[in-house]
């Protein structure tokens, strides 16, 4: 089906279910439940279960939203045994980027994790991340979203790089989660607003000859008790400084070094980054995450989650009885080599290199939380799983990091919602 297509059915399934885009130009609104909604939407989507959240992941956002976009608190249908959904915010794409900005609904430091529906079912790899495809951070300006990606180049950033949600990427673009990191002040946004203008501004000149794109993601350039050198070479570029050399970085890993630039004020901390340590206003935004964590056994506040515990964390918090978790594991281990073709050719090939994981992480997912034997050989396979994958942050752990619980020592991330782009 056409995106034109696409988009004049959805337009009927909103009209059908009495959610016309016919709110007056000023209206206080909150995330609401509607039936016919709902189903319309479910069908739409035609989401796995474990695609979608439960409550305890979501940042406390004001009821009174001022905008004309439709905001839908969605129920997934098959959540029969606890509350599994999504907020949704419903927007045409003309002038969403004026419209997320004025309501608040995205602020300055989101993350915008790129939602693909379609992976839903396509087979191990895209359920263990979530259908989440790409990341990139927020930051408003001139009263609209903007975007800063890594690419640097204009299918992220836009024609003459004006990273106002209207790029190749954004463009085509159909669903988006809204990441919080939590505890932001003014300051910190103010910051990271200065990052990400100085850094659009000069894309053209720094991309790829001083930052370039690291097509691999398993290979971070974070280890553990190591300096964050890759984070003061991105702040350098920023400053106009020319280190030698180039540093690549994948999306999330562009995504999280700019955000541990939060504390440091490009006017003020700049002579910082020409030394030869960190700059102490350097502070990682999220710890990065091991293949597999100790969450899944200890099931506390001071345990962290693994970067493929998503579909894990989300079936638990269904508490569904023993028989139907079992069928909901597996089901997100089934190939289903059809849908696998919706994948990119980047993906396609990282599913292909991860697939002899996968069986394994199976026995680790049917284990982990049960007896003493299961967990006894759950915990064999997750050493096995961090002895051969780093500490990494991918774009689905930042999704992750939500599902912890809100004590979590280790929680610094909410989920806001998902944009729906008609």
């Amino acid at each position: 089906m056409s995106r034109i297509a696409r988009s004049t059915a959805f337009s009927s399934m909103i009209l059908a279910a009495g959610l016309a885009f016919t709110a007056p130009a000023a209206s206080a609104k909150d995330f609401t439940f509607s039936e016919k909604a709902n189903d319309r939407l479910a069908k739409k989507m035609k989401l796995p279960i474990f695609f979608a959240l439960p409550p305890s992941t979501r940042a406390e956002i004001p009821g009174n939203i001022d905008t004309t976009d439709i905001l839908v608190d969605w129920k997934h249908p098959d959540a029969k045994t606890a509350d599994l959904g999504l907020r949704l915010i419903v927007a045409k794409r003309s002038g969403m980027a004026a419209r997320l900005a004025k309501s608040g609904l995205v602020q300055t430091g989101d993350i915008l994790l790129t939602f693909r529906t379609e992976w839903g079912g396509a087979g191990a790899y895209p359920n263990v991340q979530m259908g989440i495809s790409h990341t990139g951070v927020a930051y408003v300006k001139d009263g609209m979203v903007r975007n800063i990606d890594n690419p640097l180049n204009v299918e992220y950033l836009g024609s003459g790089m004006r990273a106002d949600l209207t790029s190749e990427h954004y463009r085509t673009l159909d669903y988006m989660h809204i990441i919080r990191p939590r505890g932001l002040t003014d300051e910190q946004r103010r910051n990271i607003a200065t990052w990400a203008t100085r850094l659009n501004a000069s894309a053209t000149k720094i991309y790829p000859s001083q930052i370039d794109f690291n097509q691999d993601y398993n290979a971070p350039k974070y280890k553990s008790g190591k300096p964050v050198d890759f984070v003061k070479h991105l702040a350098q570029v920023a400053l106009g400084r020319n280190p030698p050399g180039k540093v690549d970085m994948f999306c999330s890993e562009f995504a999280w070094s700019l955000l541990s630039l939060r504390d440091c004020d490009p006017a003020s901390s700049g002579a910082e980054f020409d030394g030869s340590g960190i700059p102490a206003c350097v502070k990682q935004p999220m710890q990065p995450m091991l293949a597999t964590g100790e969450y899944a056994f200890k099931r506390n506040s001071r345990s962290n989650a693994g970067l493929a515990d998503g579909p894990l964390m989300v079936i638990d918090a269904l508490k569904p009885p023993a028989e139907e978790r079992k069928k909901l594991l597996a089901s997100v281990f089934t190939q289903n080599p059809g849908s696998l073709t919706k994948l990119s050719v980047g993906h396609k090939t990282m599913a292909e290199q991860m697939q002899p994981k996968f069986e394994p992480l199976s026995r680790y997912y049917a284990g982990a939380g049960g007896g003493f034997f299961e967990n006894a050989k759950a915990r064999l396979i997750s050493k096995a799983f961090i002895r051969e994958i780093p500490e990494n942050y991918s774009p689905t752990s930042f999704l992750i990091n939500t599902l912890l619980p809100r004590d979590s020592t280790y929680r610094s991330m909410d989920y806001v919602a998902t944009v729906v782009i008609e």
